[in-house]
C-alpha cells in the first residue's frame, strides 16, 4: 500500500507528473544550467509551449465542440411549444411588439430572449400556447440554439474553474464533463428557456471569482486584480439580471469578502490606507457595479416596453398614463359624483380595488371585495351621493375633500360596505364586502374622502384629481380606513389580495391606506389631454421590484396542482428521488423527461459529506500539530474550494427550505453546479494522495461511468418517441415517472 502513496506529499502538491493546472496556466521560463546545450533548452521550450497549447488551448476548444454537439444535436426535432416556452417565448413576442408584461423575473434573460427572435427573424405575432405546434415562419430553432449555446460555454467556464482551483489537468477535464455531461441541465438548454442563462452566467461568476482571488494572493492592485474584481461585480450583475437566485451567488462573494477583509484587519503590517483601498474598491465593484447594472437592464426594459400591454396593472397609475396606447391620460381631470371610476392601491405593486359575484366563505357571507392586479370590468366603481340627497346632478358636482360618498359596483350594482365582521386573513381588522343596491342599504356603505397630497400641487388638494390626488376613504360609521393588506386570499377568493378597513389604531399616514383613481369616465366631463408628467425612473425601478417580490411570495404551494407531478420538494432533489415529464406523453408526441445523471446527483451530494469529514479531519490534527500542508497556502487553497464548492452548494440550495414559494426540480440547477466543483475538488483531492498513474486512473475511470450513464439516459434529453414503456428498464426509481406502471 505505501508503494502506491506520494511520499512525503502533500495532498494539493504537484509533482513533474501531475502537476496543477494553475501552475502551468503559462509557459515555464527554466534556469537551464550553464552546461545545457542550445538544442537541449530548445526542445525543452517546446515541450512546454506543446504542453501549454495541449491543456489550455486544444483540450478546452475540444471540450467546447463536443459540448456544442451536445446542447444542438436534434434541437429542432420537438417543433412544440414545450414546458416553460409558453410563458418566456411569449415574452420574447412582448420585447418585438413592445408592449409592456409583468413576470416575477427581472428582465435581462427575458431581454435577450427577444434578442434572440430579432436574429431569428421571428415578428413576435406567435402565441406560444402550451403543446401548440411551431408555425413554419416561426424560427424556434434559431431561439433555442440562441439558449444552447450559453449551456454549451458552461462547459470551458467549468474547465478553467478547474484550473484557477488548482485542480489537477486530468480532474479540470472531469469538472468540464461532469457539467457536460449532466442530462438535465443539458436537456433544459435546449428549449426558450432562462435557465441556460441562469447557470452560464452563474459558473462566470464563480470563474471571475476564482479568478479574482488568485491575483488577490499573489498581485492585489494590480491591473488584472482590478479588472477581475470588476469582472466580479459584472457578472454578479450578470446573474442577479436573470433571476433572484443570483443573490446566493452574491452571498458568496459577499462572504467570502467580509472573510477576506477581517483576515486584513488583523495584518498588523497592511498600512490603515491600503486596508481602506481594499473597502473602497470592494464597495465599488462588489455592491455598486451589481446594482447599476441591474438598474440599468430595467432602463432598458422600460425604454423597449413603451406600449400598453397586459402588464400595465402592476405598475402605477402614472407610469400607465405614459405608455403609448394607453388611455388614462384622457381621463377627466378632475372626479365629480356619477364617474365611473377604478381605485389602486398607493403601495407599491399595489392592485385596484374588485368585486365579483361570489360571497365570502364564512364571515358576513356577502359579495366578495378583494384587490386585482389587472384590467377588469369588476374594477368598476360609480361614485353617488349619500342616501340623504339627490342622486342626479344637473350639472357636474366635484368630489371634495371631506364629502360623504357612496361607491357602488358597476357590474354588480352592490354598495361598497364594511362592518364589525372580522376580515377574512387580517382577523383584527373589519371586514369589507359588497351590499343593497342602488336604492337599499343602510350607513355602512358610507365613506369619507380625505385628500392626502397631489404630485402636481404644493399644497394639500380640496378635489380629487385623477391619477395624481392620494385619498384615504375613511368608514363613516366606524371610522376604519379602507386598506390593502396585501394577504392572498385561499382559491375561493382566486388567489386575489386581502382588502380590509383598518380599525385599530388607523394610520392616515400608512400608505396601504392610500389610493388613487386611477380609470375615470364621466360623459359630462371634458377629457385630458395629455398626463404631462414625465416617468420617474426610480420610483418605477422601486414599484416593479416590490411587485415581483410580492408576486413571487404569492407563488405558494397549491394542493390542487400537485397531483400533477410538476412540483416537488426540496429534500427529493439531492439524490435524485424524482424526474419531471415536461410535456404530453402521448405515444405520437417527441417527448422529454427532465432527470438528472445518477452518477454525478447522488455522487456530488455524497462528495459535500466527504469534504466537511475531510475538513474536520484537517482541523483535528492541525491543533494536534501534524503537518498536512507544505504551507499554508496550502491549506487557504483547500479552504477557498470549500468555499466555492461546499458553500456554495449551501447557499443555493438551503434556502429553499425556507422559502413558502413552490419550488421545481430545475431550481436545485444552480447548487447542483456547485455540488460539481465540490465533488471533481474531493476526487483530485483524495486521489492525490496516492501515485498519479493511480490518481489518474481513478479520475479518468469515474469520467468513463459518468459517460456510460449519459449515454443510457441521453434519449431523455434529445427527445423520445413510441411508448415510453419501451424505456422502462431506466425507471431506476418508483418515482422516476418515465411510464404509466
Amino acid at each position: 500500500m505505501q508503494t502506491l502513496l506520494r511520499k512525503k506529499r502533500s495532498p494539493l502538491a504537484a509533482d513533474s507528473d501531475d502537476d496543477s493546472a494553475a501552475d502551468a496556466l503559462l509557459p515555464t521560463n527554466y534556469s537551464y544550467d550553464a552546461g545545457d546545450d542550445k538544442d537541449s533548452k530548445r526542445r525543452r521550450q517546446d515541450a512546454d509551449s506543446a504542453s501549454y497549447k495541449l491543456w489550455h488551448v486544444y483540450v478546452p476548444v475540444a471540450l467546447t465542440v463536443l459540448s456544442l454537439w451536445t446542447r444542438l444535436y436534434k434541437i429542432s426535432w420537438a417543433n412544440y411549444v414545450v414546458w416553460d416556452e409558453a410563458h418566456f417565448g411569449k415574452f420574447a413576442s412582448q420585447y418585438l411588439k413592445r408592449e409592456f408584461y409583468f413576470d416575477v423575473h427581472p428582465p435581462m434573460g427575458k431581454m435577450l430572449l427577444g434578442l434572440s427572435g430579432l436574429l431569428s427573424f421571428y415578428n413576435g405575432s406567435f402565441s406560444f400556447e402550451s403543446g401548440k405546434e411551431y408555425p413554419a415562419d416561426v424560427n424556434y430553432t434559431g431561439m433555442r440554439v440562441f439558449c444552447a449555446l450559453f449551456g454549451a460555454f458552461m462547459v470551458p467556464l467549468a474547465y478553467f474553474t478547474g484550473v484557477h482551483l488548482h485542480m489537477s489537468k486530468p480532474a479540470c477535464v472531469l469538472l468540464a464533463c461532469m457539467v457536460m455531461f449532466d442530462i438535465a441541465t443539458l436537456e433544459i438548454s435546449r428549449f426558450i428557456l432562462l435557465d441556460s442563462m441562469l447557470l452560464f452566467f452563474t459558473s462566470l461568476s464563480v470563474y471571475c471569482f476564482v479568478v479574482f482571488r488568485n491575483y488577490q494572493v499573489n498581485a492585489p492592485f494590480s491591473r488584472e486584480w482590478f479588472v477581475w474584481l470588476l469582472a466580479s461585480g459584472i457578472s454578479l450583475g450578470l446573474v442577479t439580471s436573470v433571476k433572484w437566485v443570483g443573490l446566493f451567488a452574491i452571498a458568496l462573494v459577499g462572504l467570502h469578502t467580509i472573510d477576506d477583509l477581517w483576515e486584513m484587519f488583523g495584518d498588523l503590517k497592511m498600512h490603515p490606507i491600503t486596508y481602506l483601498k481594499h473597502w473602497y474598491f470592494r464597495i465599488v465593484c462588489l455592491i455598486i457595479a451589481p446594482v447599476l447594472f441591474y438598474a440599468f437592464n430595467f432602463y432598458l426594459h422600460f425604454w423597449i416596453l413603451n406600449h400598453s400591454g397586459s402588464g400595465d396593472g402592476q405598475m402605477s397609475s402614472l407610469f400607465q398614463a405614459n405608455l403609448i396606447g394607453n388611455s388614462l391620460n384622457q381621463n377627466p381631470p378632475v372626479v365629480a359624483y356619477g364617474s365611473i371610476i377604478t381605485l389602486k392601491s398607493s403601495v407599491r405593486g399595489g392592485a385596484l380595488l374588485h368585486s365579483h359575484k361570489e360571497h365570502f366563505p364564512e364571515g358576513s357571507k356577502q359579495q366578495q371585495v378583494t384587490a386585482y392586479h389587472h384590467q377588469d370590468n369588476n374594477n368598476k366603481w360609480v361614485i353617488h351621493h349619500p342616501w340623504d340627497k339627490p342622486d342626479v346632478d344637473a350639472t357636474p358636482v366635484f368630489v371634495k375633500n371631506g364629502d360623504v360618498i357612496r361607491l357602488i359596483h358597476n357590474e354588480s350594482g352592490r354598495n361598497l360596505h364594511s362592518h364589525k365582521t372580522p376580515a377574512p386573513m387580517s382577523k383584527k381588522e373589519n371586514e369589507v364586502s359588497a351590499y343593497g343596491n342602488v336604492t337599499f342599504g343602510d350607513e355602512n356603505d358610507l365613506w369619507i374622502v380625505e385628500t392626502v397630497d397631489d404630485i402636481s400641487l404644493w399644497r394639500k388638494p380640496q378635489t380629487v384629481n385623477a391619477l395624481t390626488t392620494r385619498i384615504l376613504l375613511r368608514h363613516f360609521k366606524t371610522k376604519c380606513l379602507l386598506r390593502y393588506t396585501g394577504e392572498t386570499l385561499p382559491q375561493w377568493g382566486f388567489k386575489q389580495n386581502e382588502v380590509a378597513c383598518q380599525r385599530r389604531n388607523p394610520d392616515p399616514k400608512d400608505v396601504a391606506n392610500m389610493w388613487n383613481v386611477e380609470g375615470h369616465t364621466n360623459p359630462k366631463l371634458p377629457s385630458g389631454t395629455s398626463s404631462g408628467f414625465g416617468r420617474r425612473f426610480w420610483k418605477d425601478f422601486a414599484d416593479l421590484n416590490v411587485a415581483m417580490w410580492n408576486s413571487n411570495n404569492a407563488m405558494t404551494p397549491d394542493p390542487d396542482k400537485e397531483p400533477d407531478g410538476l412540483t416537488s420538494h426540496p429534500w427529493q432533489w439531492p439524490m435524485m428521488s424524482l424526474g419531471l415529464r415536461i410535456c404530453g406523453w402521448d405515444d405520437d408526441h417527441v417527448k422529454f423527461f427532465l432527470l438528472g445523471n445518477p452518477v454525478l446527483w447522488v455522487g456530488s451530494t455524497i462528495s459535500l459529506g466527504v469534504f466537511v469529514i475531510l475538513f474536520l479531519v484537517y482541523v483535528v490534527r492541525w491543533q494536534r500539530k501534524c503537518e498536512d500542508w507544505k504551507n499554508l497556502a496550502e491549506w487557504d487553497n483547500f479552504v477557498f474550494a470549500g468555499k466555492v464548492g461546499f458553500l456554495g452548494w449551501f447557499l443555493h440550495y438551503i434556502p429553499f427550505f425556507i422559502m413558502g414559494r413552490v419550488t421545481y426540480l430545475h431550481h436545485y440547477f444552480p447548487a447542483l453546479y456547485f455540488a460539481l466543483i465540490n465533488f471533481a475538488f474531493v476526487v483530485d483531492h483524495l486521489g492525490g494522495k496516492f501515485q498519479p498513474w493511480l490518481h489518474r486512473g481513478v479520475i479518468y475511470s469515474l469520467l468513463g461511468l459518468i459517460f456510460l450513464v449519459y449515454l443510457y439516459f441521453a434519449d431523455f434529453a434529445f427527445g423520445i418517441k413510441g411508448p415510453a414503456s419501451a424505456y422502462k428498464s431506466r425507471r431506476w426509481k418508483k418515482d422516476w415517472n418515465i411510464y404509466n406502471a
